[in-house]
């Protein structure tokens, strides 16, 4: 292991609360964070990382802006959340070695920017990932517990001020549930539904066994797997090999009012094939924080299907984001300057 005491240069391309500012600067001295608040697009709620689309730099901002970016070794952030400017930034500063995304899945942003091998080899990508386990993995348990209850019933009812005969709801503790992706957010999410009781399941690649998990299942038995549990978990991230991943195939195998919730990305389902598996009911309910397309356009027939809850890809969303991140790129900033492995590294290949 190499260590060094040579100060690590970061640009923040993104606005971060000035005590996150400070805590980085703390837990890794040798970080010299540069950064000016009055350059980022103001944030319009906490962890707004792309900030109030309306800020507009005038020119001088601009320039220093861009003098801030181009005189790091490492970026807080992708400026301005866009893509092409992280492959203009990338060729701008060819000192630059370490970008850190605020996004879980930001191997996509990566991706996007359309970089050389060069440049991927030059520069070292992580990710948030696992920031944003603890709030998803409850969104993802209100999602299955909010079909299991019968929320829309509910709702129903009491907006007609109807007090219907009983009728019976199903329990977790009765019920297998198949998480699909057993990283941070898998993990996490396993971990309370096995507080509730619930048999688990969870996919992976390498086989290895996971804590509050009771059966590995290969993705490759995916599609049996499905048709043998009550509720399906969705927490892959979105790539080439997992695009549509959850589709006709497996939805034609699942046992009638199966319930799903995604929390991983959009592109995982397939959203045509969902919306006919519902329309059958072999898919009872559906709780969605994540579409292929976002915003979801206006037209979709999941805005107003009965039995579809949509949020606006909002639910890792909480006021410790910031302070998690910054605690998360300090880890990896020490890492980085002791010649130690950095964690949650971009795969250059499947960018995730």
């Amino acid at each position: 292991m190499t260590t060094t005491s040579k100060p690590l240069r970061v640009a923040l391309a993104v606005d971060l609360p000035e005590s996150d500012c400070r805590l980085i600067e703390r837990l890794e001295p040798r970080v010299e964070l540069l950064r000016d608040h009055t350059l980022y697009r103001p944030p319009r709620w906490d962890a707004d990382w792309e900030g109030d689309p309306a800020f507009t730099r005038t020119p001088d901002q601009q320039a220093a802006y861009e003098s801030l970016l181009a005189g790091a070794d490492a970026l807080f952030g992708i400026p301005d959340v866009q893509p092409a400017l992280l492959a203009a930034t990338v060729r701008a500063n060819p000192a630059l070695r370490w970008v850190h995304t605020t996004a879980a899945g930001g191997g996509g942003q990566v991706r996007a920017a359309g970089l050389d091998e060069a440049e991927l080899t030059r520069v070292a990508f992580t990710t948030s990932a696992g920031v944003h386990g603890s709030t998803l993995a409850e969104f993802a348990l209100f999602g299955i517990l909010a079909g299991a209850k019968n929320l829309r019933r509910l709702e129903s009812d009491q907006a007609a001020k109807q007090w219907p005969a009983r009728w019976e709801m199903r329990h977790l503790d009765e019920m297998t549930v198949l998480i699909v992706g057993l990283g941070g957010i898998g993990a996490a999410t396993a971990a309370r539904f096995k507080a509730c009781g619930s048999t688990v399941w969870g996919t992976s690649r390498s086989g290895r066994l996971v804590e509050n998990v009771d059966r590995i299942v290969p993705l490759d038995d995916i599609v049996a797997a499905a048709g043998e549990v009550d509720a399906i978990v969705v927490t892959l991230p979105g790539t080439a090999a997992t695009e549509k991943l959850i589709g006709a195939d497996l939805f034609a195998a699942v046992r009638p009012g199966t319930l799903l919730t995604n929390v991983g990305r959009g592109t995982v389902i397939d959203e045509d094939a969902l919306l006919t598996a519902l329309n059958e009911e072999r898919i009872g309910f559906a709780a969605l924080d994540v579409f292929a397309t976002e915003p979801l356009p206006s037209d979709s027939a999941l805005w107003h299907h009965p039995n579809v809850l949509a949020s606006p890809h909002t639910a890792a969303l909480s006021r410790q984001e910031s302070t998690r991140i910054a605690r998360l790129f300090a880890r990896n900033a020490t890492a980085l300057l002791d010649g130690a492995p950095t964690a949650n590294t971009v795969d250059t290949v499947e960018f995730y």
